[in-house]
């Protein structure tokens, strides 16, 4: 019995010291990402939370607003500079992305992010600006304009996430966690080194089949995703997608305003066959352009899709 009693308290030390060491790490990594991310714009206080954002250019309003695990660098990474020379253009963190938070327990449902982000419109005196929404920043912009068709003026969305989800793709599946301990656990044990580890074939599956560029890291914003409170924030997100998704997609008929979709026909994520021509098919007057390539056409095609963006702006 004394025996068997050393082995299971040794094992107990053993997790224990590998925790703290993974914890430490995490932390580290957390510090390093925000050295090599540090926030780029202004922060306003919303209800719900605090949301950074960068506003450049002049012009009629455009808000971007990114997808899931993202925040505004994937805008900045080559789309923005091409855009604002025409147009005043708001980039913001999602609320629990970047360095945008969201108060209270649990995590912050695509309505309360949208709300949230009206907000802001309303704070910057923005006249019924385009919303773009790449992913699940789309389904946030659908939201916004579903909750708050006065606000917004039309909608340019960007391989969007437009219908419940029924499989999550093999690249989030880490993130597919119902218990918030779980989700903080991970968060600060295995998630940073876990992610940094296999940080290329992620990107491999996110960009394809175009490939990937070696600055996402940094210009694009990406090392913020592993920290903590950004893989917690994350899973919420999947988590909002499963609940509200349904009853998202239920509403597309009430819609009236410009909507248009642009997808990728090499899109390893999102099925342009599943969220983009049903969901045209159920707004009325929407429209689907159709491209080459992957999920991540605003970084890698930022050319092509700035124009589009444009010619949806004079709709």
């Amino acid at each position: 019995m004394t025996s068997f009693l050393k082995t299971i308290m040794g094992s107990g030390a053993t997790v224990l010291a590998a925790s703290a060491g993974l914890a430490a790490f995490t932390a580290w990594n957390r510090k390093r990402a925000e050295q090599l991310v540090p926030p780029d714009g202004q922060f306003a206080d919303v209800k719900g939370g605090r949301l950074h954002y960068l506003a450049i250019g002049e012009g009629a309003p455009i808000v971007l607003v990114h997808g899931l695990g993202g925040q505004l660098r994937n805008f900045t990474y080559a789309l923005s500079e091409r855009l604002s020379p025409h147009h005043r253009l708001i980039l913001v963190d999602r609320p629990g992305s970047g360095y945008s938070t969201y108060r209270g327990d649990g995590h912050c449902g695509l309505a309360t992010q949208a709300a949230m982000i009206v907000e802001l419109i309303d704070q910057l005196g923005l006249e019924r600006p385009l919303v773009v929404g790449h992913s699940l920043g789309g389904a946030v912009a659908l939201a916004m304009a579903l909750g708050h068709p006065g606000k917004i003026g039309g909608l340019a969305l960007l391989a969007p996430l437009t219908q419940p989800i029924e499989a999550i793709p093999q690249v989030f599946k880490a993130l597919d966690l119902r218990s918030p301990i779980a989700r903080t656990m991970l968060g600060w044990t295995l998630a940073a080194p876990a992610g940094r580890l296999g940080a290329d074939g992620a990107n491999a599956q996110i960009f394809g089949p175009e490939p990937f560029p070696v600055d996402f890291e940094t210009r694009g914003g990406a090392a913020l995703t592993l920290r903590p409170e950004a893989f917690v924030a994350a899973c919420g997100d999947v988590e909002a997608a499963r609940a509200e998704m349904v009853g998202i997609a239920a509403r597309y008929g009430e819609l009236s305003m410009p909507v248009g979709i642009m997808f990728a026909k090499g899109d390893l994520l999102l099925d342009p066959s599943v969220h983009g021509l049903p969901t045209v098919a159920a707004i009325k007057g929407a429209e689907l352009k159709m491209i080459e390539g992957g999920h991540m056409f605003p970084l890698t095609q930022p050319q092509v899709t700035a124009d589009w963006i444009m010619e949806r702006a004079k709709t």
